[in-house]
């Protein structure tokens, strides 16, 4: 054996130098497991009400305090927190996942708090939605959900290749049928991509909401963030009160929303709908400091005169 076997890489001196601190955060109060290969749980046990989150472990490292994106809300709030990590694009399909929830259920977890959230978007959105079967009676929220990435099902949704040949079929499989014993889900995604809107229809039950958020894609976490709603979407799912009207209120916010208004601008530009145009930049204009708006309204007005 040479020296060269020996080495150890910066990246995996840092990840264990990240277990082994979070192992040391949760010691008293919690507690930190590595599940399988590509998995993590964490858990901070700090009242009678539990958010549970999905995310993955790129997005955890990139935190300033390289815990879970929530944990400070859920802190604040005086919420447990469970969040499982994902190394990669995992879709948290893992046996050993299956394993840990298994045990959960066994323990009667979920069974010591008085109000339980699944909460995720995207990969973990969909996992939120299939997970969530572990504790009847929770709420769940999720932002651009996959119903499943079976191909037998949804060929169609050709986003996400190389997770297509995961087992979907197995287990904590197919999401919209994991929702049956949740007291209320909310699924929020954009209709104006097909393949969003496909998966969105695949969960239908007297206790599924779905609700649209147009134009803002399949990322739409980062979006409600900045729009300053995303904190008022998981505590209205908490409290069981996450309405479509209680939502329509906060997607209002939309309406100062720069990336939003850009994209609508750019729809009505790239369909020729001049007087479109022209009703957006001056609504536009009138609330919000926008350059590229005001440039737009001039440029509108002036060949409107030259006609």
């Amino acid at each position: 054996m040479t020296d060269v076997d020996h080495v150890v890489s910066p990246q995996a001196d840092a990840r264990t130098e990240w277990v082994a601190r979070l192992e040391q955060l949760t010691e008293v109060a919690g507690y930190f497991l590595t599940l399988g290969p590509r998995h993590y749980a964490y858990f901070a046990d700090e009242g009678t009400t539990l958010l549970v989150t999905f995310e993955t472990l790129s997005n955890v490292m990139a935190t300033p305090d390289q815990l879970p994106a929530v944990h400070d809300f859920a802190k604040k709030h005086g919420w447990s927190l469970l969040t499982i990590i994902a190394d990669g694009e995992t879709w948290f399909r893992d046996p050993a996942v299956y394993a840990f929830f298994d045990r959960q259920v066994d323990d009667c977890f979920f069974e010591d708090f008085d109000r339980v959230l699944f909460y995720g978007a995207g990969m973990g959105g969909y996992a939120a939605c299939a997970y969530s079967v572990a504790s009847p009676g929770a709420q769940v929220l999720a932002l651009n959900p996959r119903a499943t990435l079976d191909p037998a099902q949804t060929r169609w949704d050709t986003r996400s290749r190389r997770a297509s040949r995961l087992d979907f079929t197995s287990r904590y499989g197919y999401a919209p049928d994991m929702l049956e014993g949740c007291d209320r889900a909310t699924v929020i995604h954009d209709p104006q991509i097909d393949a969003e809107a496909m998966q969105a229809a695949l969960f239908r039950a007297p206790y599924i909401t779905r609700l649209s958020a147009r134009h803002l894609g399949d990322g739409l976490e980062p979006h409600f963030a900045q729009m300053g709603v995303l904190s008022a979407l998981v505590d209205q799912a908490m409290a069981g009160t996450l309405t479509p009207r209680s939502f329509a209120k906060l997607w209002r916010a939309r309406r100062n929303y720069l990336p939003y208004l850009k994209t609508i601008l750019d729809i009505a530009e790239r369909g020729g709908h001049t007087r479109r145009e022209r009703m957006i930049c001056t609504s536009v204009v009138s609330r919000v400091r926008a350059p590229r708006f005001v440039k737009r309204l001039a440029r509108l007005n002036e060949e409107a005169d030259l006609d």
